[in-house]
């Protein structure tokens, strides 16, 4: 697609728009200054750098796609790379296992801020901030409980082990004048039935408090739900019920994982019942099938609805967007791409949706109009103004991206080991 034509459908777009109350300028401006944070896993299949092992402890990756990052400077390599193709500044969330550990090892109840001021300055460099989180899962003391352990010895290993990274994620926020968001899941559960389901709940609810006490104003915690892991399928001490309490009685941040429900569950509707409750959203955008399975997020329904509904709560300044899947069956870098994009396409949309006639309709009681409307703006030239985005902030427009995915895997990815 040339110039003239992006610039043409872009005024048709504009026009079309304004005619039903929508500034797609305001839009294209709110889009830019949402930051979706880059997980770093999605470049290695979540093997980090300290045992360099396949990941354990209730999730797991399928694929064997060639071309994974090895190393500390692959994975940087292949972030750099993704960032010029996509519109806006974002952030690279990290995992405490992709500590630059300089050959040592250190283990997790260990780690300090030194084992990341390499990611601190690089961030810096490429105009990049950073999220973080702890890593409770895939080492030798994880087992199937670790901050629900009752064993003192292993519950104060992981408890020790999350207040290091808080103390890392405020050092991070410090160093980048924002905020790190530092998220805290743990897969604690049971693959068979348990009769302690209240006793574990309260150590969990007791290892957090304790963890989450430090005063750090450099970051945010966040903590996250889950609907259960693999070998843990029958009791997940961290389930949505437990979480919603919690976080309602400390007004701590919750993370909305799109893949953490029943398939059946409407997750969009969730938005609009916390934001009641906690100060703000965590949101990690993925893509179940079937389950927690961690597909490429793309442009659907659900996705579309969960930033719908962010929007229409007025609450996108009281979420932080972030990427959780990891594919590794196809090319690393375009699953990227193409859930990056989805997730920008699916706030934009949601900007664009003609919100104040549809406020409008609904307040007086016109449901047939507020039906009709919300039909149409479903086939509204909204394509034209995503890639007026694109074209603005000098990345691909359109499949364009997919030539460039081509070539890097050809210089890069395919001469890795």
């Amino acid at each position: 697609m040339n110039e003239q034509q992006i610039l043409k459908a872009y005024e048709i777009a504009k026009e079309r728009y304004a005619a039903i109350g929508v500034d797609t300028d305001k839009a294209i401006a709110e889009l830019e200054k949402q930051q979706i944070s880059l997980h770093c896993w999605q470049t290695d299949d979540v093997v980090g750098f300290e045992s360099k092992k396949e990941v354990s402890g209730g999730i797991r990756t399928t694929g064997h796609y060639p071309g994974r990052a090895n190393n500390i400077d692959e994975v940087r390599a292949d972030l750099e790379f993704v960032k010029t193709l996509l519109a806006g500044n974002h952030r690279v969330n990290l995992h405490a296992i992709y500590a630059d550990y300089g050959g040592k090892a250190i283990d997790r109840d260990q780690i300090g801020v030194e084992q990341f001021q390499s990611w601190i300055e690089w961030a810096k460099e490429n105009n990049l901030k950073l999220d973080f989180n702890s890593t409770s899962f895939s080492h030798p003391k994880s087992g199937s409980l670790s901050l629900a352990n009752p064993d003192p010895a292993i519950r104060e290993f992981w408890i020790e082990h999350t207040k290091r990274c808080r103390r890392i994620a405020d050092a991070m926020g410090k160093a980048q004048g924002d905020p790190c968001i530092m998220n805290i899941w743990v897969h604690d559960g049971q693959k068979d039935l348990t009769v302690n389901r209240l006793k574990y709940r309260q150590i969990l609810s007791d290892s957090l408090d304790e963890i989450l006490k430090e005063d750090l104003p450099g970051m945010k915690s966040c903590v996250e739900a889950k609907l259960f892991g693999i070998g843990l399928e029958s009791y997940t001490v961290g389930s949505m019920d437990f979480f919603e309490g919690y976080c309602a009685t400390r007004k701590v941040m919750y993370t909305l994982d799109t893949g953490h429900y029943e398939p059946t569950e409407n997750v969009a509707d969730k938005v609009s019942a916390l934001l009641l409750y906690v100060p703000e959203l965590m949101l990690h955008v993925s893509r179940p099938v079937r389950w927690d399975s961690d597909h490429v997020t793309i442009m659907n329904d659900p996705t579309l609805d969960f930033f719908k509904e962010l929007v229409r709560a007025d609450a996108l300044h009281r979420a932080h967007v972030g990427l959780d899947y990891f594919d590794a069956s196809i090319n690393r870098i375009g699953a990227y791409i193409i859930g990056a994009r989805a997730t920008q396409k699916c706030i934009l949309s949601a900007l664009l949706e003609p919100l104040a006639k549809l406020r409008e309709y609904e307040a007086n009681g016109q449901g047939f109009e507020r039906l009709a409307l919300l039909e149409e703006a479903k086939t509204l030239p909204f394509g034209a103004v995503y890639d007026y985005i694109n074209y603005k902030n000098n990345v691909p427009v359109g499949e364009e991206f997919i030539g460039c995915i081509e070539q890097y895997e050809k210089d890069v990815t395919s001469k890795r080991c």
